[in-house]
C-alpha cells in the first residue's frame, strides 16, 4: 500500500496532468473555430480590396465626380433622379462603394462585399423605363444574416461559415425585382442573442457617434453603417429588439414589422422553430419617407408569389395618408426598468407637441409588465437554451455572450438552487435563472403558448377600452458602453414586450442627450436596487449629445397606420427648436 506522503508528492503531478489533458481537449473542440476563423477574415480582406477596385472602376468611368451631393439626396429624391437619368447608376454605386470602404475603416461594420452588384447594374441598365421599379439603382445593405446567393450567412458562428447560400432569400429576390441593388453585408453579435455587437469572426463594431459605445445589436453593422452614410437603406430582423436598439443607439430610423407581413425565407437564425416569439424583417433608413418606399417596394405582387405564407396585402396609402387626429396611449416608463432621465423627457417632449397639433394623448400602463418580461424570456428558452449552446459548439464564445451561455450552461438543480438563493437579492436574475430551465414537457409548452396568446388579448382589450390609435413609449436609450449589454439585458424590457405582443413598432430619433440629462442620471437609484440597476446607469453615462428615441407602436398588421404616427413624430420634432 502506498505510504500518505507519496500520495501527496503525486498529487501535484496528477492535477497538473488533468490541466493539461483539460486544455489539450478544449483546443480541439474548438479547433473548427480555429480553421474556418482566419479563412473568414482572409475571405472578408480580400472582399473588401474587390469592393475598391471596383469603386476605382467606377471612377474612372466618371473622374469628376463629387460624391457630396448624392451621398446628401434622400432616397426619396435620390430614387426619383436614378429612375429619370438625371443620376447614373455608376456615380451613386461608386459614391455608397467609398463611403461604406470609409465607414468600415472607422468603425469595422462590413462583413461581405456582394461583388455580384456589379452585373447586376448593368442589368438594370438594359430595362425600359416603365421596368424600372420603386428602388430602381439604390445601393442596398444587407444583415448578415440575409441569404445572398454564394455568400455564408453567418450569424457570427464559426458553425454557419463556408456553408454559402445556394439562392437569394425572398426579400433580397424582392429587392433586385425592385430594382435595389444590396451591395454589402453587415456585422451582428454572436448567435444574434445580444444587443452588443462583437463576434469573434469579424469582431467588434464600434457607434459612430462615439467609438466607446455599442452601435447595439443584434443589427448592429446596418445602423453603424447608416448612421455614417455609407448606405442609405438597410435591412435588418427584430427578435427583441434588434432593428430598434440598433436605431435607436446610432440615431437612425427603423421599423419592426408585424410577423408575416414581411417573408421571413431565406434568412439564417440561430434557433430556429420559437412560435411564441418570432424573428422578423424590418427596414432601417435615415428617415421616415425611406420606410415607407422601402415597404411600397417589398409588398410588391413578388413578396406573397414568392413566399405563399405571406399574406397578399399590399400597402395601403389610404392609411398612410390620412391626417386625422390621432388618440395616443404613452407611458413614460415600463414599470420594470427606471427609464434614463433623456427617456422620460424625449416621451413628454413627444407627447407635448403631439397634443399641441390637435392629437389626443392618454396615459397608459402596461398590464401585468413582470409577468410579460418572465413569459418573453420562457418563450426563448423553452428548450432551456439546448439550441443556442449546440450552435456554440466548437466554437469561441464571444465575450457578449458568455455570461448567457455560462447561466444557460448550469445543470437544472444548479439553476434552481441559485435562483432560490438570488430571489430576494437579484429578484430578476432570479426570475431569469427559473425561465432558463425550459418548459420540459409538450404540455407546457402548449400552456406556455397559451399564456402568450391570452396576454396579447389582455393588452389589446386594454388598449380598446381606451379607444387608442396607437401608442408611445420609450425606446432604450442612449447607447451603452461596450461590454453592457450583457451586464444590463433586462432594460431590453421596452423591446421586448412588443416582440411577445407581435405589435408594429417603429423607431424615431427626437432629441439627443443633454447636460441637465446627465446630471439627473447621477441620482439614478433603478425600481429593484439590484446589479441590473446599478450596470444600467453605468452603461448610459457619458452620452452628451448622443441620439435619443421614441418608439411608435400599432396594432398588429398596421404597419401603414406606425409609419403615419412615425412621419407626424418626425415632422413635429425636426420643427421644434429645443432651448440651448
Amino acid at each position: 500500500m502506498m505510504p500518505a506522503t507519496a500520495w501527496l508528492l503525486y498529487l501535484p503531478v496528477g492535477l497538473l496532468l488533468l490541466a493539461l489533458m483539460g486544455a489539450t481537449l478544449v483546443f480541439w473542440e474548438h479547433a473548427p473555430a480555429r480553421n474556418k476563423i482566419p479563412r473568414a477574415q482572409k475571405r472578408r480582406e480580400l472582399a473588401l480590396q474587390q469592393m475598391a477596385a471596383l469603386a476605382q472602376r467606377l471612377r474612372q468611368q466618371e473622374p469628376s465626380l463629387d460624391p457630396k451631393p448624392i451621398l446628401e439626396l434622400p432616397l426619396l429624391k435620390l430614387a426619383q433622379k436614378l429612375r429619370t437619368e438625371e443620376l447614373s447608376l455608376e456615380s451613386v454605386l461608386c459614391s455608397y462603394l467609398e463611403e461604406a470602404l470609409k465607414a468600415h475603416g472607422e468603425v469595422n461594420c462590413l462583413t461581405d462585399f456582394l461583388g455580384e452588384c456589379e452585373e447586376q447594374l448593368q442589368s438594370l441598365k438594359k430595362l425600359k423605363k416603365s421596368e424600372r421599379g420603386l428602388l430602381y439603382g439604390v445601393p442596398v445593405s444587407l444583415k448578415d444574416l440575409f441569404d445572398c446567393q454564394g455568400h455564408d450567412s453567418t450569424c457570427g458562428l464559426a458553425q454557419f461559415l463556408e456553408k454559402p447560400a445556394a439562392q437569394d432569400g425572398v426579400i433580397v429576390k424582392v429587392l433586385k425585382a425592385q430594382g435595389a441593388i444590396p451591395f454589402v453585408k453587415t456585422n451582428v453579435p454572436q448567435t444574434l442573442l445580444s444587443f452588443d455587437c462583437s463576434n469573434p469572426i469579424y469582431g467588434q463594431t464600434l457607434n459612430p457617434l462615439n467609438l466607446k459605445k455599442t452601435p447595439g445589436g443584434s443589427t448592429g453593422g446596418e445602423g453603424a453603417l447608416l448612421a455614417k452614410g455609407g448606405s442609405i437603406l438597410g435591412m435588418g430582423t427584430d427578435i427583441g429588439g434588434s432593428v430598434r436598439i440598433p436605431a435607436s443607439f446610432c440615431g437612425v430610423y427603423g421599423l419592426r414589422t408585424t410577423g408575416d407581413r414581411l417573408s421571413y425565407s431565406g434568412i439564417a437564425s440561430t434557433v430556429k422553430g420559437k412560435k411564441s416569439v418570432t424573428a422578423v424583417v424590418g427596414p432601417m433608413a435615415r428617415d421616415v419617407d425611406s420606410l415607407v418606399l422601402c415597404m411600397q417596394a417589398l409588398l410588391s405582387e413578388d413578396m406573397h408569389r414568392l413566399d405563399p405564407t405571406v399574406p397578399p396585402m399590399p400597402f395601403r396609402e389610404e392609411i398612410y395618408t390620412n391626417n386625422r387626429p390621432l388618440r395616443i396611449g404613452y407611458y413614460e416608463s415600463d414599470g420594470f426598468t427606471q427609464p434614463s432621465p433623456s427617456m422620460v423627457r424625449a416621451v413628454r417632449l413627444t407627447s407635448r407637441l403631439l397634443q399641441d397639433a390637435g392629437h389626443q394623448v392618454i396615459p397608459f400602463s402596461i398590464p401585468r409588465i413582470e409577468y410579460a418580461i418572465n413569459l418573453y424570456t420562457s418563450s426563448g428558452f423553452a428548450d432551456a437554451g439546448a439550441t443556442f449552446l449546440e450552435k456554440l459548439k466548437g466554437d469561441i464564445v464571444d465575450p457578449s455572450i458568455k455570461g448567457l451561455a455560462s447561466m444557460l450552461r448550469l445543470p437544472d438543480p444548479l439553476k434552481c438552487f441559485l435562483a432560490w438563493i438570488l430571489k430576494y437579492i437579484e429578484p430578476r436574475m432570479s426570475k431569469q435563472l427559473e425561465m432558463f430551465r425550459g418548459v420540459r414537457t409538450p404540455k407546457k409548452l402548449w400552456e406556455q403558448h397559451t399564456e402568450v396568446e391570452e396576454y396579447q388579448q389582455e393588452f389589446i382589450a386594454k388598449w380598446r377600452s381606451l379607444d387608442l390609435d396607437v401608442l408611445l413609449v420609450p425606446a432604450l436609450d442612449p447607447a451603452f458602453y461596450i461590454g453592457y449589454p450583457a451586464k444590463a439585458g433586462v432594460s431590453t424590457s421596452y423591446t421586448t414586450l412588443f416582440n411577445l405582443l407581435n405589435f408594429p413598432v417603429g423607431v424615431v430619433p427626437v432629441t439627443t442627450v443633454t447636460v441637465q440629462d446627465e446630471e439627473e442620471l447621477t441620482f439614478y437609484k433603478g425600481y429593484y436596487g439590484d446589479s441590473y440597476d446599478k450596470n444600467f446607469s453605468e452603461a448610459v453615462r457619458g452620452s452628451l449629445g448622443l441620439s435619443v428615441a421614441v418608439q411608435c407602436i400599432a396594432l398588429p398588421w398596421e404597419e401603414e397606420l406606425c409609419l403615419r404616427f412615425m412621419k407626424e413624430v418626425e415632422t413635429l420634432t425636426k420643427n421644434h427648436r429645443e432651448p440651448k
